[in-house]
């Protein structure tokens, strides 16, 4: 099985803690991150996700936003820079410890962030950034959640507490 995974989910990975959304969102993510922890391939994709599943039922979905779609050109613009792949819609990746860290480290000198610029998770993700990436539920295959991986970087002091 593969992961569906529109490109600025590329980046909301890196961060994610546990909180969302809804209850429904969380339990969601939550399942995809230990997919990704297993090493399962993910499969880039225009528009609505796997992670975006829970959204699509409410009266409202932001999924299909331009806002939203601009992040995911930007993201798959920054995202294959930085790795040197093309990320568009129909690509199958599979990341590698050494990549989530180079995307973690660009990530946390700000140089990979312009597509989060105006969201609302960006505060929650700066914080998460400069803690260390501590407690990130998406990490490597066969990696424990808070685990940091070789180059990854380090805590600076006492990340914000409720991270």
């Amino acid at each position: 099985m593969t992961i569906r995974l529109r490109p600025h989910h590329l980046l909301c990975m890196l961060t994610y803690v546990g909180k969302g959304y809804s209850p429904d969102f969380t339990r969601n993510y939550d399942a995809i991150a230990a997919r990704i922890r297993r090493g399962e391939a993910l499969v880039v994709v225009d528009g609505p996700d796997d992670i975006c599943r829970p959204l699509l039922q409410t009266p409202t979905p932001h999924c299909d936003n331009d806002s939203v779609v601009a992040r995911d050109r930007q993201a798959a613009a920054d995202v294959a820079a930085l790795l040197g792949r093309d990320i568009h819609a129909g690509v199958t990746l599979l990341l590698e410890a050494t990549d989530l860290a180079r995307l973690r480290t660009h990530f946390a000198t700000g140089s990979l962030r312009a597509a989060c610029t105006g969201c609302e998770w960006q505060a929650l993700c700066d914080g998460i950034a400069a803690g260390g990436f501590r407690d990130v539920r998406v990490a490597s295959p066969d990696r424990q959640p808070g685990d940091l991986q070789p180059g990854e970087p380090r805590p600076l002091g006492n990340p914000t507490s409720g991270l």
